[in-house]
């Protein structure tokens, strides 16, 4: 099958870095996540993940290279897993959610409405590839335009996922965006993946990131407190670090080690893996 992909910027290819991510833990044996769409998508693509050198060097071996992604996004899942349990009438709103088929995974009762917001251009990618079902929504727009959460209902508990997304936004417009979503909705919970001031130096440094580095905006976050005081009714529920999830025992002697060392630190954890915060709000 002939797949011809448009031209992207840094900020929209990430989303291959992600998705191959996922591909490659799905095509492992015992994988962290198992995300077999993923891997369905980059074959009908076509495309080359050697932009990203992290998924292709002989460095680091096949489980520590899908680990964070992974594993985050399994976390992360089940949070809106139990969300959506105890609220089946909500709306969930995966912000920059690429071709990511979340909603497959977590499986939500069909009274939830489900919102994929991207760039149109992604919004459109999603159309083509991935299967749409009636309560599943893909909204093409820019998250810094206030405009498309008008036509989001607003009268339903929420349950927001930034997975991935905050790297790309600048701190004004993070905050902003945060605060016109607690004030629209009544309530409900937040989950975003955060890195600190190191990784995000890092990462514009960094030959891995070379591809996506052009548009990484945020300066990054040390102290996921200071969240409930920059947006209104936010309140901390979880800091989860993937050192001290169950999955990183089931990585390589190497990898399982240093986990081991960095998950008796909370700053050790929060430099060396991606942290999953969840808020109330």
């Amino acid at each position: 099958m002939s797949f011809t992909l448009p031209a992207f910027t840094p900020a929209q290819e990430s989303l291959f870095l992600t998705l191959g991510s996922r591909a490659l833990d799905s095509r492992l044996p015992r994988p962290f996540l198992g995300d077999t769409m993923a891997d369905r998508i980059i074959t009908t693509t076509g495309y080359g993940l050697d932009k990203f050198p992290q998924l292709n060097t002989k460095l680091l071996d096949r489980r520590s290279k899908v680990f964070d992604v992974a594993v985050r996004s399994k976390v992360i899942d089940g949070m809106v897993r139990r969300f959506v349990l105890r609220h089946p009438n909500a709306v969930v709103l995966d912000l920059g959610a690429g071709l990511d088929g979340r909603i497959s995974r977590v499986d939500p009762p069909t009274t939830v409405e489900w919102y994929d917001v991207d760039f149109p251009v992604v919004a459109d990618l999603r159309r083509k590839l991935l299967p749409q079902s009636a309560n599943a929504h893909n909204v093409g727009a820019d998250l810094t335009d206030p405009a498309w959460l008008r036509d989001i209902p607003s009268d339903r508990p929420a349950m927001i996922v930034a997975d991935g997304v905050v790297l790309f936004l600048t701190q004004e417009d993070f905050v902003a965006l945060l605060n016109r979503l607690t004030t629209h909705f009544p309530g409900g919970e937040l989950a975003l993946n955060a890195y600190t001031t190191h990784a995000m130096r890092t990462f514009k440094r960094s030959r891995a990131m070379r591809a996506i580095a052009g548009d990484l905006a945020n300066p990054g976050l040390n102290d996921p407190g200071l969240l409930e005081h920059w947006v209104n009714g936010l309140t901390l529920l979880d800091e989860i670090f993937l050192t001290r999830t169950p999955e990183a025992a089931d990585l390589p002697l190497i990898g399982r080690s240093a986990a081991r060392l960095a998950a008796k630190s909370a700053t050790l954890s929060r430099i060396m893996a991606t942290v999953v915060l969840r808020y109330r709000f």
